[in-house]
């Protein structure tokens, strides 16, 4: 069905997708390659929410060329009006002959909408085309769409015998600067940081990207039942910030309020946030990455609703001991059929500490 060529063209058309990994939140990372008698004519990448899609800033490398072109794209381009015209439209002005999509848009706005429009006006249309690199490219902004909630991924840096932190609270640091710099490449891709509250009045974070330059910050959220959170914690930045809580005074969320942040009250049982709300709420602010930076009980939580897609666990090569802090909270099992189960997706050497990336099978 696809020939050597356009695997190489479709190849071309994800790195320079890739290149949108840090900036394009909450729009899905997108790539465009067009191509005519063997010769690329123009490529572009979706760069940032409200710029110029992929498929546009390739049209507008390639001028009148692209008439009788293939159009190698990521995603399948869109067919209405949001922050931007439908690309669609300009494709079937350009005169494309034919149009290569790895994947069909989750978006209901477009699903299957822009193939079908191209198809109309006489395009030869493929999808399916290196499908797995483009959805996992996209993995949140797919998440979101299809089941509206971002994708979440939990990050933990722990002893080789899986401790956190000693028993007293120190955890800084366990792993190594190495380690540390891959874990805000984590935070850049991601359009959200999670962490309670717990974890802000024991180490007062500011959960921002360093190490690396950024278009943005990520969304610093806090998982806070009680609302204890104190005005100066060094992350309410006044940019908005998401503190959910399950009950508070007025005067209480008003002060928070004054520094910038935005207080939501989700109760959940036993005087706790409802987490599964919390992560539909998430959605509805278009986050499509949350990454997962807290305490044992939180990411135990987590875990326990079901609510966490992906671990990130990075091994530093010492142990600490019994009365340590481990990685995660959950309940006692009874019976080894109880346990959950993990798929290994990658393990690598990250400096001196091994990382290990796994999804939690349902």
């Amino acid at each position: 069905m696809f020939s050597a060529s356009d695997y190489a063209y479709m190849a071309q058309a994800l790195r320079l997708a890739h290149k949108g990994l840090y900036s394009t939140s909450p729009n899905p990372r997108v790539g465009c390659v067009l191509v005519r008698d063997g010769r690329v004519l123009g490529e572009g990448w979706h760069e940032r929410a409200g710029a110029p899609h992929a498929e546009i800033n390739a049209l507008a490398a390639a001028g009148d060329a692209a008439r009788g072109a293939t159009a190698y794209v990521t995603l399948e381009p869109c067919s209405h009006h949001g922050r931007t015209p439908p690309c669609t439209d300009a494709l079937i002005k350009a005169g494309i002959a034919r149009l290569v999509a790895a994947m069909e848009d989750p978006n209901p706005l477009v699903s299957g909408g822009g193939c079908a429009k191209l198809q109309a006006a006489g395009i030869e249309v493929q999808t399916g085309l290196m499908a797995n690199e483009a959805r996992a490219l996209n993995i949140g902004f797919i998440a979101r769409m299809s089941r509206e909630r971002p994708w979440v991924r939990a990050k933990i840096a722990a002893s080789l015998d899986g401790k956190t932190a000693l028993n007293n609270g120190t955890s800084q640091w366990i792993t190594s600067e190495a380690a540390r710099c891959d874990g805000h490449r984590l935070r850049a891709r991601s359009c959200a940081i999670l962490t309670g509250v717990g974890s802000v009045l024991a180490d007062n974070p500011r959960l921002t990207v360093r190490h690396l330059e950024t278009a943005r910050q990520p969304l610093r959220v806090v998982v806070d039942s009680r609302l204890e959170i104190p005005v100066d914690a060094k992350l309410l930045r006044g940019d908005g910030e998401l503190i959910f809580t399950a009950a508070a005074s007025e005067g209480t969320i008003g002060a928070l309020r004054e520094v910038g942040a935005r207080v939501i009250v989700l109760p959940g049982e036993n005087g706790q946030v409802d987490l599964a709300a919390m992560m539909r709420k998430l959605a509805e602010f278009e986050i499509n990455e949350v990454l997962v930076e807290a305490g044992s009980r939180l990411n135990g939580a987590l875990v326990a609703a079901g609510l966490v897609d992906e671990l990130v666990i990075y091994l530093a090569p010492y142990l600490i001991g019994d009365a340590a802090c481990g990685m995660l909270k959950l309940p006692e099992l009874a019976d080894l059929e109880a346990k959950r189960a993990l798929l290994i997706e990658d393990t690598r050497m990250v400096g001196p500490d091994i990382r290990i990336t796994a999804r939690l099978t349902r």
